[in-house]
């Protein structure tokens, strides 16, 4: 379904009150800390994405991050990975001083086949020049988001990829067992679980996971969520 323009608008506004609410340059800052939840979360996200483009066949890997941030997790593999060159895909970014900061890792990785966009991550439009990828990266969404939401994303993933692609994605644990859920909420979109990790003292949640059915057909013009802070 095809937003009006009153929904385009309502959307933003949406967008910059999120961000306004919340600074997400110096979100960045805790990946520098030695040892905080969010360093030891990027260090298993970067190991799962590294396993997935071990797993994937050989040739361009097409991929896609959603809600990127400065992209280093996805950067971060690349400069060190064998196949480091062979990623070409989109990094989606709402924040524009993280889109310059992943613009300029890109640049100094020499990584020419990856760009970054200004964007809105929870319109599927967003997407429409980087499907089908072979790996998904959504990291940094599903903590900031109802659980409708989440749901409705996850269904939506395999509109966004190649057969047999990849998805990695994060979420701090709660009493309720959300971490679980949520990779069961893949399974029954078609996906595989590779990997769940949730550290002791629930410090963070990472999955990873393999489409297993065929892709669904793209929709432009789909909500996939709103981030609520």
């Amino acid at each position: 379904m095809w937003c009006t323009c009153a929904e385009r608008r309502n959307a933003a506004w949406a967008m910059m009150n999120a961000m306004a609410l919340r600074d997400y340059v110096a979100w960045h800052d805790e990946y520098d800390q030695l040892g905080s939840p969010l360093y030891l979360r990027l260090l298993v996200v970067q190991d799962l994405i590294g396993s997935a483009l071990d797993d994937l066949p050989p040739g361009q890997v097409r991929v896609i991050s959603m809600c990127a941030g400065q992209g280093r997790d996805l950067i971060g593999v690349a400069r060190r990975h064998r196949r480091g060159g062979d990623l070409t895909g989109l990094l989606v970014e709402a924040d524009p001083r993280n889109v310059t900061a992943a613009g300029t890792a890109i640049a100094q990785a020499g990584l020419d086949g990856l760009t970054v966009e200004q964007g809105d991550a929870g319109r599927s439009g967003s997407y429409a020049g980087a499907v089908p990828a072979d790996l998904v990266v959504a990291c940094g969404i599903f903590g900031n988001v109802s659980d409708e939401d989440i749901r409705r994303t996850i269904t939506f993933i395999p509109s966004l990829c190649a057969p047999g692609a990849w998805v990695i994605w994060t979420r701090n644990p709660r009493h309720d067992g959300i971490v679980p859920a949520i990779q069961d909420w893949f399974e029954e979109a078609g996906f595989r679980p590779h990997a769940l990790v949730v550290p002791e003292g629930n410090l963070f949640g990472v999955g990873a996971a393999q489409l297993t059915v065929p892709p669904q057909p793209f929709r432009p013009g789909t909500e996939l969520f709103n981030f609520l802070w």
